[in-house]
């Protein structure tokens, strides 16, 4: 979430560098911060008011006595004029103090109940503004404006056509798209076989890897509440995107409603939401396997054939928190990690550097990796790898202390793909096939999947 302070502080140098994102984005910006002076103003207001009403409390035993305003003493009689007015003109000072206190008392209520409001207004807005794009980020309305700043590997010369694939799994018998809408609805697909067998085996690959590389293995729940799904940005504005589920408590008449995930990024996160991490905990690499679920609202019509575009896929996850200095280095950490599973795989990448128009919503800055497919003849992501700066953190409410006396601060969060599982059963099946539907199995998969060195052709 947008820092308010920071808004307020840095208004124009803000808004510019929202405008870079797209159109509209500084529009709300400044909404936000009109409703949240204008809160300012309720607010203090309110606190005056009630400074008022507590030093009328306090005098109030003094002139309880008190038949007229004449006799109380000279300072006394000053100090409960000045706080009446003309109040004090009218019955006993008692009678009138308690009137102006019940006043007063009416008019801090109306003052609250208004800047409540506004608070819920310059929140929410808010909530929809995306995250200013870091001073790094090129400028550009879109992907054709992403720079390259990273190719690794030969792409292959087949002496045949490759299939793509969609067509090479149908052949082999081990995707099967038919039965997945049987069961479900399109995009929707079952493994079988060597489909399923590799799947597993590239999950498992992944998590020794990251493993290795000194990232904690967790397991969260595939299910998140609304303040989960709000903390990491996919609520309110891409609610659209999500699968919703709503079962009736034991008293049923209660409704609970839980989101599936569409990224492990989502529970991960979530962890620490309204937490202060202790000293010495930072920074925290977590690495996680779930599936993901997204309805892909907007996407008709895109990738409908294949695994490219799913309603239900499986990712490993790379999650981080850091301090705010060590974010950038450990986002391009991050992103050389992500690498290393295409790199070991032997599958050519490259890595794309997001312009300010093409980068997610909280992403203040985003590298894409894509991985080659000859059956498409094109580069298509792989992964997407975010540093978010304190913006999740912020709308999650997660911070850290430095040391024991340290006031608490906000974390930065990052994370990213390392890899999306099926987009990588695709770039295996499309990179390694043979001329006869056989596929050559690489050679670090090998042993999760009993020495086998490849699938075989149809028939064989």
């Amino acid at each position: 979430m947008l820092d308010i302070h920071r808004l307020a502080a840095e208004t124009d140098a803000v808004c510019k560098r929202l405008d870079d994102r797209g159109p509209g984005h500084s529009d709300l910006a400044r909404q936000a911060l009109a409703k949240y002076e204008k809160w300012k103003s309720f607010k203090h207001q309110a606190e005056t008011k009630q400074a008022e009403k507590n030093a009328i409390s306090k005098l109030t035993g003094q002139v309880a006595k008190a038949k007229s305003f004449d006799e109380l003493a000279a300072p006394l009689k000053e100090q409960v004029e000045k706080l009446l007015g003309e109040t004090a003109k009218k019955g006993t000072p008692l009678e009138a103090m308690k009137e102006h206190g019940k006043t007063l008392g009416e008019s801090i209520n109306s003052l609250n109940a208004q800047a409540d409001a506004l608070e819920t207004e310059w929140k929410g807005l808010l909530l929809t503004i995306p995250n200013p794009p870091h001073p790094s980020v090129p400028l550009g309305k879109g992907a054709e404006q992403n720079e390259v700043k990273k190719s690794w590997g030969e792409i292959r010369k087949f002496d045949f056509t490759p299939l793509d694939h969609a067509d090479l799994g149908e052949r082999l018998g081990i995707l099967d798209f038919a039965r997945g809408v049987k069961i479900a609805q399109a995009r929707f697909t079952l493994l079988r076989g060597w489909g399923a067998k590799l799947q597993w085996a590239l999950i498992s690959y992944m998590l020794d890897l990251h493993q290795k590389h000194g990232y904690s293995h967790v397991w969260p729940p595939f299910m998140a509440n609304a303040e989960s799904m709000t903390g990491t940005t996919q609520l309110p504005k891409f609610e659209m995107d999500l699968f919703k589920v709503e079962k009736r408590g034991d008293d049923e008449k209660t409704l609970r409603q839980l989101y599936l995930i569409p990224t492990a990024e989502v529970p991960v996160t979530n962890m620490y939401r309204d937490e202060i991490l202790p000293p010495g905990s930072l920074p925290q690499s977590l690495v996680a396997y779930t599936p993901c679920f997204r309805s892909e609202a907007g996407s008709y019509g895109k990738d409908t054939k294949g695994l490219i575009r799913q309603h239900q896929f499986e990712k490993v996850e790379l999650v981080k928190f850091t301090a705010p200095e060590d974010s950038e280095a450990e986002h391009e950490k991050l992103v050389s990690d992500a690498e290393r599973v295409l790199e070991m795989l032997e599958l050519p990448y490259r890595r794309m550097l997001l312009c300010t128009g093409d980068q997610g919503f909280g992403a203040a800055k985003c590298y894409d990796l894509e991985v080659w497919l000859p059956g498409q003849n094109a580069y298509r992501e792989i992964s997407s790898c975010s540093n978010f700066l304190d913006f999740q953190a912020r709308r999650a409410d997660i911070k850290f202390r430095r040391d024991a006396q340290s006031k608490p601060e906000l974390v930065h969060t990052l994370n990213g793909s390392g890899l999306a599982v099926g987009r990588t059963l695709v770039a295996i099946l499309e990179n390694y096939q043979r001329a006869d539907c056989s596929v050559e199995i690489p050679k670090v998969l090998r042993s999760y999947v009993g020495g086998a060195i490849e699938i075989p052709a149809p028939g064989r």
